[in-house]
């Protein structure tokens, strides 16, 4: 099972980022270590005290696939979840200042916060909702309409470079206002009207 990770997908978040806009998906992997499930807590790391959150919509791959077309993509998947991309801040802004990679800072245990998923069925998953609410306070605000590769095309460019299996999960990138977690903080994540997790910082 892989974790793959679309960056710089919302325009706003690349703005914030002061990033360039992506002429193609940008995609990097988490380990399955990386996974987070049940509202179990995020423990912060020892070696960051910047860790951000990234709220995302999880979409999990149900057929084998490679070379993937973009109008037969919506075959490869029909469960929807959401997520979080945790990301060390500060070890990822030194990376990308020494030209490193910056998995280390993307793929460290625990860093991907998957929700339950649920069926697809007649849901436009090109225009939903989602959002990330810290101590009853909303932080991030998104709709899969403003992503700037849809689902469908960032399936098919993944597979020209890696085979799609059964169970895999694909992070679709973060809208706007991305920021630190604290100690205490309460995070709810948010699909329409759904709430799909609900866990702490410790």
């Amino acid at each position: 099972m892989k974790i793959i990770c679309i960056g710089r997908n919302y325009i706003d978040h690349v703005k914030e980022m002061e990033s360039k806009l992506p002429e193609s998906p940008l995609f990097f992997m988490k380990p399955d270590t990386a996974l987070l499930l049940k509202n179990r807590p995020f423990f912060i790391p020892d070696f960051s005290n910047e860790i951000h959150h990234e709220v995302e919509i999880v979409f999990r791959i149900c057929k084998m696939g490679k070379h993937v077309q973009s109008k037969f993509a919506h075959k490869y998947y029909n469960e929807i979840a959401l997520g979080i991309d945790f990301t060390a801040r500060n070890i990822q802004q030194q990376c990308i200042l020494n030209g490193s990679p910056w998995e280390i800072a993307k793929s460290f245990d625990y860093s991907a916060v998957v929700s339950e998923f649920i069926p697809i069925n007649n849901q436009d998953v090109q225009n939903t909702s989602f959002s990330l609410k810290i101590n009853e306070q909303t932080v991030q605000k998104g709709n899969t309409a403003d992503m700037i590769f849809n689902v469908n095309d960032i399936i098919e460019y993944i597979s020209k470079f890696v085979t799609l299996r059964i169970g895999d999960l694909i992070f679709t990138g973060t809208p706007v206002g991305v920021g630190k977690v604290n100690i205490g903080d309460r995070l709810q994540g948010f699909m329409e009207e759904i709430k799909m997790f609900d866990f702490e910082i410790k």
